[in-house]
């Protein structure tokens, strides 16, 4: 990568080159009588010019380096051509996930103060009634069938001016903005994270070199953007059959049908898709011999989703659970079958999760939880290995700041000299190995008179249980005097349905957390039929909401 310019949709250009007649993305169009598939596909080839007559249709239309330009259109060829053309073109795109509802959907793009919308038509008519809300917005493309009303350019139209266009595309140098993407808004507000070019290159060649990804492969990406880092490495992207805000919901079936359809090689997905998928495959005793690896991520993977994945799966292959977040990623990576044999009983003793070892060029640190801002690194206490304390993170992957928030940023990051170190927002330890654990949010440790009780370690003591899908930890009162309490989920069909049946379920639970020093000490337990979760992963536990609910119990 030159010191000079570069731009992520280079790498994209560079796999047209290389492949230029391999299938780029394929998607699940439409399907026949008889319920088959018919899907459709480009070719790199056709990818990377549709991209640049995009790219150069934006700048024909006005759009300048650094315009931020929102896109909002469904998991399709046309996202992933938008997405890579908007970035092309210079301009910094903006994704927000429509998942989090329309009161934070509508904060995001407050906050970003949009140059112009590349969206679908019920986006551009909410656009067109707020003219006030949206007053900067001069750039817009509709993305659907193209409407006077919207007063705005069709994506056609926009493809026709861009393949007659004689302009170049500006150039772009590595610490230039490619794109603001929103954290999921798990715990607290929603923020914009801000991406440079040579970020998203660097997270191409880390996934890369770390799972050895082989030119040709396809790969299922349960979460859209995904996708850019297969078309950079010269790999097919099937878009599955599903919505990607509500992976919870998923129907197994489909993305089973398209792993075996498309001779896919590697999935991507929330552990909540996985969840799905792998009862779905155990209950038919379904095996997919051609899937090479799965990933995971957006929070600790449950020891059953991954022994039921790992069974469908060829002994040559594994299941993967990188460690990262919006702001960070990837940072450290383990594999299913270490934790199946080495790690998941220290986890259901109380131990954390183990999220394995740190990535090559990526730094990681552990130093004394602080809840204020820490002005600089000299100022940062590094705690023994063993030890919980907060997780701290540098390298070429970490963004530097978020989108106009000084205030969150300040807090989030720790200045080093000339470089910096990003506050994950996690706790956790070095084990004896030097691989890392996760024993949870900073934010959701429950501060107690006897000391800090930490998310992940105490609900596994409580997930031991067989009636227990999952649990949650929250803290009742004020911060240092709080009373911990465990709300549980019960699996599908295990809800106690009577006062003396919770009564039964609560007195196994309490034993359970008497026989462990962590949970000892918590006396109340809470059953809920579905603990609120983030809208992105449908997997991260809304403890505020939850401390809110538990206290009107």
């Amino acid at each position: 990568m030159s010191d000079s310019q570069f731009n992520i949709a280079d790498r994209l250009q560079s796999s047209a080159k290389l492949v230029p007649t391999q299938r780029a993305v394929v998607f699940p169009e439409t399907r026949d009588k008889a319920g088959r598939v018919a899907w459709t596909h480009v070719t790199f080839h056709q990818l990377d010019a549709e991209v640049d007559a995009i790219a150069r249709g934006l700048v024909e239309m006005g759009v300048r380096p650094g315009h931020r330009i929102v896109l909002m259109v469904r998991p399709s060829i046309e996202f992933i051509a938008l997405t890579f053309g908007i970035m092309r073109a210079g301009a910094c795109c903006t994704l927000i996930d429509p998942g989090m509802g329309k009161r934070s959907v509508l904060r995001c793009l407050d906050s970003v103060d949009p140059d112009g919308f590349v969206a679908i038509p019920p986006v551009q008519i909410v656009r067109r009634l707020m003219p006030w809300r949206f007053r900067n917005a001069q750039f817009n493309v509709i993305v659907g069938p193209p409407s006077r009303r919207f007063g705005c350019e069709s994506y056609q139209q926009l493809l026709r001016t861009g393949y007659q266009s004689k302009v170049a595309p500006p150039a772009t140098k590595p610490t230039d903005s490619a794109a603001i993407i929103f954290t999921s808004g798990s715990t607290g507000p929603p923020k914009g994270v801000h991406y440079e070019h040579g970020m998203f290159n660097a997270q191409v060649d880390l996934i890369r070199a770390r799972y050895q990804i082989q030119p040709g492969e396809v790969d299922l990406p349960g979460f859209p953007l995904f996708s850019l880092f297969n078309l950079a490495m010269q790999v097919t992207s099937v878009i599955p059959d599903m919505d990607p805000t509500k992976p919870a919901s998923v129907n197994p079936e489909r993305i089973v049908e398209a792993i075996e359809s498309q001779g896919v090689t590697q999935a991507y997905g929330s552990p909540a898709l996985w969840n799905r998928v792998g009862r779905y495959c155990e209950d038919r005793k379904i095996k997919l011999p051609n899937l090479q690896r799965i990933l995971s991520a957006g929070a600790p993977v449950p020891n059953h989703v991954l022994q039921r994945m790992t069974n469908a799966l060829d002994a040559s292959a594994d299941f993967f659970t990188p460690y990262g977040a919006t702001e960070c990623l990837p940072v450290a990576s383990i594999c299913a079958r270490e934790v199946l044999q080495e790690t998941a009983a220290l986890t259901a003793a109380g131990k954390g999760t183990c999220v394995g070892r740190v990535f090559d060029q990526m730094r990681v640190r552990i130093i004394e939880t602080s809840f204020g801002e820490i002005h600089s690194f000299d100022r940062a206490i590094m705690v023994p290995d063993g030890q919980i304390g907060e997780i701290i993170v540098s390298g070429p992957v970490a963004t530097r700041e978020y989108f106009q928030r000084p205030d969150a940023t300040a807090m989030a990051k720790i200045k080093d000299g000339n470089s910096f170190w990003h506050r994950m927002g996690d706790v956790g330890y070095f084990d004896a190995d030097g691989r890392l654990w996760f024993c949870g949010r900073k934010a959701h440790i429950v501060l107690t008179a006897n000391g800090p009780m930490y998310s992940v370690c105490c609900e596994a003591i409580f997930n031991n249980h067989p009636a227990i899908y999952r649990s949650a930890l929250v803290g009742s009162g004020p911060k240092g005097q709080q009373i911990p309490v465990i709300v549980a989920e019960p699996e599908v069909g295990r809800f106690p349905s009577s006062e003396h049946e919770r009564q039964l379920l609560r007195d196994e639970l309490l034993q359970l957390g008497t026989h462990n020093p962590l949970t000892a000490s918590i006396q109340r337990i809470l059953f809920h039929p579905g603990l609120p979760v983030d809208t992105r992963h449908n997997v991260k536990i809304n403890r505020e909401q939850l401390a809110e609910w538990a206290a009107r119990q």
